[in-house]
């Protein structure tokens, strides 16, 4: 049986290179499917459409709220390259669109050239330590998609900082074509220093800097801003043999109750 992400991201193509398929409520937040699950679902359509095999950075514009049900990817290709692919996707549901995305794609698995690193992947709890109680302020479907372990603040002062390990419950593989998912998938770092509520994206980037070599991947997200009713969270997640595999930012609407 195909792994849950896979099954939920389904698409197929029209003579007109339309992509279609069904979102699921597998992984909603509320009433509403996740964020990353929704980019995961376009980022479906472009691996499909493109000719590179690896997201390198995909920005998605978050235009109206998504829906479990029927829905619609059209790819249009801007730049094909011998190292780099550009296109836009547009995702629609109901004649509607709801998330406008960019991607630059090109093949990891042939990138070379110096490395400089002035960071290390965060500290993160063991494999078999006991989950913290986080009580969400709404239905969490995305909970049960996944399995994650979250490091405390042992006492420090309240910092907008949420740390953890994350893999999937059914223990589907990491790969390039996840890590947007796995960019929206742990409770928003600024709960730890505001009241819980709906944190509406807006926009959301995902850099992608190599393959995973872990179903395991330890993340780190901050948020340093919060005025304006609007906020950032920057995003760091690495594979369990030290390599960072992805970096996001996503911009945000403050939370606030539903």
């Amino acid at each position: 049986m195909p792994y849950e992400l896979d099954d939920d991201t389904t698409l197929t193509a029209d003579a007109s290179g339309l992509y279609r398929g069904r979102m699921s409520d597998r992984w909603n937040v509320g009433a509403v499917p996740n964020g990353g699950y929704v980019l995961a679902f376009g980022m479906a359509a472009l691996k499909r459409a493109l000719p590179q095999p690896d997201p390198i950075t995909v920005t998605a514009h978050y235009l109206g709220p998504a829906a479990a049900g029927e829905a619609e990817v059209e790819v249009h290709m801007l730049k094909a390259g011998r190292q780099f692919c550009t296109a836009t996707g547009g995702i629609r549901q109901n004649g509607r669109e709801i998330v406008r995305m960019l991607a630059t794609y090109g093949d990891l698995s042939q990138t070379n050239g110096p490395m400089h690193i002035d960071a290390v992947a965060p500290i993160v709890p063991p494999i078999d330590h006991p989950p913290l109680s986080l009580e969400p302020p709404m239905p969490i479907a995305i909970r049960q998609r996944f399995e994650q372990r979250f490091a405390d603040n042992g006492g420090a002062a309240p910092r907008a900082e949420t740390r953890g390990w994350i893999r999937f419950a059914d223990r589907r593989p990491m790969d390039t074509h996840c890590l947007g998912l796995i960019a929206d998938a742990f409770p928003p770092a600024v709960f730890n220093v505001t009241e819980r509520g709906w944190v509406p994206t807006l926009e959301l980037t995902v850099h992608v800097r190599a393959r995973p070599r872990s179903n395991v991947l330890h993340c780190v997200f901050r948020t340093r801003f919060l005025f304006g009713g609007f906020l950032e969270e920057d995003g760091e997640m690495w594979d369990e043999a030290g390599n960072l595999v992805a970096q996001s930012r996503q911009l945000a609407a403050a939370p606030r109750l539903q």
